[in-house]
């Protein structure tokens, strides 16, 4: 099969960092499903191990970990897919990526795709969605649906991945207050029309502009992006037994500056069912159903702001690169043609 191969700790000036080869057909273990890939997610977790900055396997052989397609097969012990089946999923990096024409998930972390996208509608949102669910209700403990929660929740990093599919969730699902911040007019206005309904520059005093909204305290923080740089000024903003929960990679962080005010912290890891094939993996499938539900209902909308094509190594390297640029509003996608890249429906619009 076609597949797009990586050079581990390569800068994409490298003539090597992407590229096209063949690789055997992979066969599917008891829960897994073969899935021909129309559509994957490029994240900066893909230009962290392409750059060895993130450690994975020595045989993990391709990037890719988020992504749509359609079954070709299933394995023995699987019973909610059969071949034919239109699915979605964000996979484990510690198996090969879905950069390839055939790709192995375990079927207790993918779903069937929303009904109302194209293939590259779908891939952008599982990691995202998984990251901002799994953060929002399993860590920082909101019950969604339960429109009478109150409190503020402040969302560093608004108009990225994360945030993007974040705003939507604690807007739509909980009763709080929700505050973005972004620091680009484009990325304001994207984090408004998703239902922030205020929006602070992260390059300004934080403190200083929530002290000119006067809004009542911050009770909740997710730090998605350059918490270091934000850390000391997130420790003054929280409330006394608010809770901060936070997604990028640090060599070292100190809670102790949280510990008068009673303050919980909290890590998301989006694999760590994956890796640690904990008990409740099939959680991440139900996840992912309630996900498309949502945005089959238009109750959250598709977060797909930048397509490439066809799925190769050119198209890939074209993605790295936007990634790695920055100032990403949303998800960047590369789908095999472009019939792959074809909205199927409105890709849900917000209610609220």
């Amino acid at each position: 099969m076609k597949a797009i191969a990586y050079l581990k700790g390569s800068p994409l000036s490298h003539v090597h960092a992407l590229c096209d080869v063949q690789l055997a057909e992979p066969l599917p273990g008891p829960h897994d499903l073969l899935v021909a890939v129309e559509a994957v997610s490029v994240n900066p977790l893909d230009t962290k191990v392409r750059a060895g900055l993130v450690t994975v396997p020595e045989g993990v052989r391709t990037l890719g970990w988020d992504a749509a397609g359609v079954v070709r097969a299933v394995g023995s012990a699987v019973t909610g897919f059969a071949p034919g089946d239109a699915v979605f999923y964000a996979g484990t990096f510690t198996r090969d990526g879905a950069n390839a024409e055939l790709h192995l998930v375990d079927e207790r972390l993918a779903a069937h795709k929303p009904a109302s996208l194209s293939f590259a509608q779908a891939a952008a949102m599982p990691l995202t969605a998984l990251t901002a669910w799994q953060l929002l209700f399993e860590r920082l403990g909101r019950v969604p649906g339960d429109l009478s929660q109150q409190g503020t929740l402040l969302i560093v990093g608004g108009a990225g991945g994360v945030g993007s599919v974040l705003i939507q969730l604690a807007r739509q699902l909980t009763g709080m207050t929700v505050i973005a911040t972004a620091s680009r007019a484009d990325s304001r206005q994207w984090c408004l029309d998703l239902g922030a309904q205020h929006v602070l520059d992260h390059s300004r005093s934080l403190q200083a502009q929530l002290a000119e909204l006067q809004l009542p305290a911050v009770t909740h923080i997710a730090a998605l992006t350059h918490t270091a740089r934000h850390y000391a000024e997130l420790a003054e903003i929280i409330a006394p037994h608010g809770h901060i929960g936070l997604i990028d990679d640090h060599d070292f962080l100190d809670a102790v500056p949280l510990k008068s005010k009673s303050v919980s912290l909290h890590w998301e890891m989006v694999f760590t069912r994956a890796l640690f094939h904990t008990a409740d993996m099939l959680e991440q499938q139900r996840t992912l159903q309630r996900v498309a539900q949502l945005l089959d209902q238009g109750v959250i909308r598709c977060t797909l702001n930048e397509i490439f094509s066809p799925l190769n190594a050119d198209s890939l390297r074209r993605a790295h690169a936007r990634v790695e640029q920055g100032g990403v509003l949303g998800k960047v996608v590369v789908a095999r043609d472009g019939q792959s890249a074809a909205p199927t429906g409105p890709g849900g619009g917000q209610r609220r």
